[in-house]
């Protein structure tokens, strides 16, 4: 009789699957698994003595991509690769976090960075709260360089009735972004670091021609983080996180790290 459980579907063995889950090139995924065997050491390697995993590194790293860009559950992602739910748990858990953002290197003081936050609805309760997307949602931070489009910063998930202006200094994300230049929407408005548009006077009158053209150039240039985050927000993941809230920066790092590698090329 045919052990159907043990029957693996899915495979990194098979290049046609990397893309459609990961978003990466088959050249991408094999870099991004190496990066993850340096930083997991022993504990995650093929092969290490002791109790072996059930399946290899590759097909790990391929495995938390997959569940990140499908968001289906351990009873469906784990027969997918021919393992059980508890074992797929286990690989997500081990491998998700060192699948995170990369620290940049120091930016250049005149590097423009914009920021912007986005709602994550979250099961979890301990954390979220509810938003203006009628769910229970975190709020989310996210920053990018203007140049390059990728994702440069990360706030921590702060509960989603808490608007942009307090949490962008709550999340921490202001102290990394500190000492750049760091453009922002209206709904910034009380930070004197943030770069926001001319806000119409309260007289009704319209705003100078100057002021508009400048408004006009800050809202094409800070669309590029919108951009930023529908592309990450591929991931399904990030449309319905199911997983402990206190999981949720690991993973909105990984995604981002994940995002940056497309992005990049």
């Amino acid at each position: 009789m045919v052990d159907y459980v043990r029957v693996q579907v899915i495979s990194a063995a098979g290049p046609e699957w990397i893309f459609p889950f990961t978003g990466l090139q088959p050249a991408q995924f094999r870099r991004l698994v190496r990066l993850v065997a340096e930083r997991g050491g022993d504990a995650i390697a093929d092969g290490r003595p002791g109790r072996q995993w059930s399946l290899d590194l590759a097909d790990r790293v391929l495995l938390v991509a997959a569940y990140w860009r499908t968001n289906l559950t351990m009873r469906q992602i784990g027969p997918l690769f021919g393992v059980s739910h508890s074992a797929a748990h286990r690989v997500i858990d081990t491998v998700g976090p060192l699948l995170a953002l990369t620290p940049g290197r120091r930016r250049r003081v005149e590097q423009i960075t914009i920021v912007d936050g986005t709602l994550v609805p979250t099961r979890d309760h301990r954390l979220a709260a509810p938003s203006k997307n009628y769910r229970y949602s975190i709020n989310l931070q996210v920053a990018i360089d203007a140049h390059t489009r990728l994702v440069v910063a990360l706030g921590d998930p702060q509960p989603g009735n808490r608007n942009d202006t307090i949490v962008y200094r709550s999340s921490g994300i202001d102290q990394k972004l500190a000492g750049r230049p760091v453009m922002a929407d209206g709904a910034y408005r009380g930070n004197p670091e943030v770069i926001i548009p001319y806000r119409k006077p309260a007289d009704g009158s319209e705003l100078p021609e100057w002021k508009a053209d400048l408004n006009n150039h800050h809202r094409t240039v800070r669309a590029q983080v919108e951009h930023a985050l529908a592309r990450m927000k591929t991931f399904k993941l990030l449309r319905d996180y199911r997983r402990a809230a206190s999981t949720l920066t690991d993973t909105a790092s990984g995604i981002a790290h994940l995002h940056n590698i497309i992005v990049a090329g």
